[in-house]
């Protein structure tokens, strides 16, 4: 059985010891290691697979020339697309089955930056002293285990060894026992969500799967709809149930979960047959409540939990909404159909529910219709969204558009 080969991305003029103390547990747990070494300002004390000066001149500068740069932000972006291409090219052979880095911001900048090149599935494992804060940035929409390294990565120590060796052994546990893709002939469906949209979610996936399709689901909080249009634009997803437009809300009025200004407009501009539901427009995601009151405030709101306040949106942030939505459907030249629940957007937008405004629907709607320039494909439900005639509703627009 031939070894799993790992690519350990690290800065080895400062890290050679902790990099050097990971490749040994690779190795004497049966692996192949790759070491790249793209620090920039000293030179690796030990021998590496792909040098630093081979880094820099992928990423189109001399070593010599990027230290020169005189800002270390703009030399690591250099050093940062040099290593990128070369992984992108042992992607391309299948040279290696899994990624491994250590650092702290400049080191975990540049690690789980070469991991987002990596395919979804790929074992990445990132070791850092940042893991214990907002990964969002880091992680971006790829399936990177972020290790908390507690102490800094600066020499081996008793509390180091125990971390370094436990990430070393997850990637080793991950690369070792990796299955290959298992294909499947269902066709596949995705679906945009949030737990306040659950139960129609969860209704219409049972519906879908007693069908025979596989059905994706997306957690809409920023990351999770900015993953899904990407893998809208690369797989062959057969449909797409956008049951959760909050993120366009986040974007455009200053909510956390945002997922950039193309959210909603990739399957619609890709041709593929589309629902699109106006699911928990009716709030925008905060933080603690003190901050969010300041944020947004003369606002009705619900503290989700200590860390998540959500406030209601206005009728003029509705509006605005479905005139984007309005614009991207123009646009799409491929079949879609807009279901509107006008009995509220999500759990929280209920009769009983702590931000229900009854007259939010109607105003999407009126907005909708002198934006939209077929209405003909736009169906307005006496049904909340989480009520079973609505979701049941979505399943027949969707077979209607389905070949």
């Amino acid at each position: 059985m031939q070894k799993p080969s790992v690519l350990l991305v690290a800065t080895m003029d400062t890290k050679f010891r902790e990099a050097g103390f990971i490749e040994s547990c690779l190795k004497e747990s049966g692996c192949a290691v790759k070491v790249m070494d793209a620090g920039i300002r000293g030179d690796s004390p030990v021998p590496v697979t792909i040098t630093r000066h081979e880094v820099a001149r992928a990423g189109g500068k001399t070593l010599s020339e990027i230290q020169s740069i005189g800002h270390e932000g703009e030399a690591l972006n250099m050093m940062l697309m040099g290593a990128c291409r070369i992984a992108d090219e042992m992607i391309a052979k299948g040279a290696v089955s899994g990624v491994i880095s250590l650092g702290g911001s400049m080191g975990t900048t540049l690690g789980t930056g070469v991991m987002r090149r990596f395919p979804i599935g790929v074992p990445k494992v990132m070791i850092s002293t940042m893991a214990s804060r907002d990964t969002r940035t880091f992680v971006g929409t790829k399936d990177i285990l972020m290790l908390h390294a507690v102490c800094d990565l600066s020499g081996l120590n008793r509390f180091s060894r125990k971390i370094l060796h436990n990430g070393a052994m997850a990637l080793y546990g991950m690369v070792s026992r990796s299955r290959k893709d298992i294909s499947s002939d269902k066709s596949m469906i995705f679906i945009s969500t949030l737990g306040t949209t659950e139960k129609c979610v969860q209704e219409i996936r049972a519906s879908l799967e007693k069908q025979g399709k596989e059905v994706v689901v997306f957690h809409t909080v920023g990351s999770g709809g900015r993953a899904m249009e990407e893998l809208i634009a690369s797989e062959p997803v057969e449909a797409l149930v956008d049951l959760s437009l909050h993120e366009m809300a986040d974007h455009r009025f200053g909510g956390d979960y945002d997922a950039g200004p193309d959210r909603g407009s990739v399957a619609l501009k890709k041709g593929i047959p589309v629902v699109l539901v106006p699911g928990n427009i009716d709030f925008l995601v905060s933080g603690p409540l003190e901050q969010s009151l300041k944020d947004f405030p003369d606002r009705p709101y619900h503290v989700h939990n200590t860390a998540i306040t959500v406030v209601r949106t206005t009728r003029e942030e509705i509006e605005s909404i479905a005139r984007h939505v309005g614009d991207y459907c123009n646009a799409a030249p491929g079949p879609y159909t807009l279901v509107i629940p006008m009995k509220g957007f999500s759990a929280f937008d209920a009769i009983e529910g702590p931000l229900h405004d009854p007259q939010a629907p109607t105003c999407f709607v009126k907005a909708l219709e002198s934006q939209l320039s077929d209405t003909s494909r736009m169906h307005t439900l006496p049904y909340h969204i989480n009520d079973s005639g609505f979701s049941a509703a979505v399943i027949e627009k969707l077979q209607e558009l389905l070949p």
